[in-house]
């Protein structure tokens, strides 16, 4: 039996996940934390075989929970549950001391085959993003410039990325495109890692050079 703890901020995506892995032979749910701190609090007293770890999550996120993890848990595998899906963020994950990577949206029985997966000391990524992978390297040119994109930014982030270079900071994004400021920031760091900007300068100097900013209205 593989013992899992669900770790996520949003109370909704912990019962989801309890419900969908209760159902499934061999697996159990053994507990659950909102945050990175929380689970560093419970572990000692709720021993698991996998932690199923979201990234983007207050107090403690899913990078600086997993660097932690490996350090003091050593023996326990790390499966991270996100909806990123940019290469950026899985490397981090993995050197952080992830063992494996599955998308949010990824059906039920990719998410039991990386938690068996995991569990047993093997690797896992997701489908979807090493087919990604896998198309960027076979699609890369020799000789491409540094600092190219590399992937098509959305229509929706180049509206973020407009209202970055507008000075806009990610609560007034939100409430100007009328969503989330989790989702902004999560849109900005898309943007980033599609861009490899290393600061917000960049990033504004580099949409600037490539022509992905609307010109300023006449005055």
């Amino acid at each position: 039996m593989i013992r899992i703890i669900v770790v996520d901020d949003h109370a909704l995506v912990r019962s989801g996940l309890r419900a969908v892995l209760a159902a499934q032979p061999g697996l159990r749910v053994v507990g659950e934390a909102a945050h990175g701190q929380e689970l560093l609090d419970q572990l000692p007293a709720m021993p698991a075989d996998v932690v199923l770890l979201d990234l983007n999550m207050p107090v403690l996120d899913g990078v600086a929970t997993a660097e932690r993890l490996r350090a003091r848990f050593p023996g326990l595998a790390i499966l991270v549950l996100s909806m990123l899906a940019h290469e950026h963020n899985v490397v981090q994950a993995f050197e952080a001391g992830a063992n494996g990577y599955v998308l949010k949206n990824a059906d039920t029985s990719e998410i039991v085959a990386a938690l068996h997966a995991v569990a047993a000391g093997r690797r896992f990524l997701s489908t979807e993003i090493g087919l990604a992978m896998l198309h960027k390297v076979v699609s890369t040119q020799p000789g491409k410039p540094a600092g190219a994109i590399t992937e098509p930014l959305t229509a929706r982030e180049l509206e973020v990325l407009q209202c970055i270079a507008d000075g806009l900071t990610n609560g007034e994004i939100a409430d100007k495109l009328f969503a989330s400021k989790r989702t902004v920031e999560t849109h900005r760091q898309n943007i980033i890692a599609k861009t490899h900007a290393k600061n917000t300068a960049a990033l504004i100097k580099f949409a600037a050079q490539n022509g992905l900013l609307k010109p300023s209205p006449a005055t």
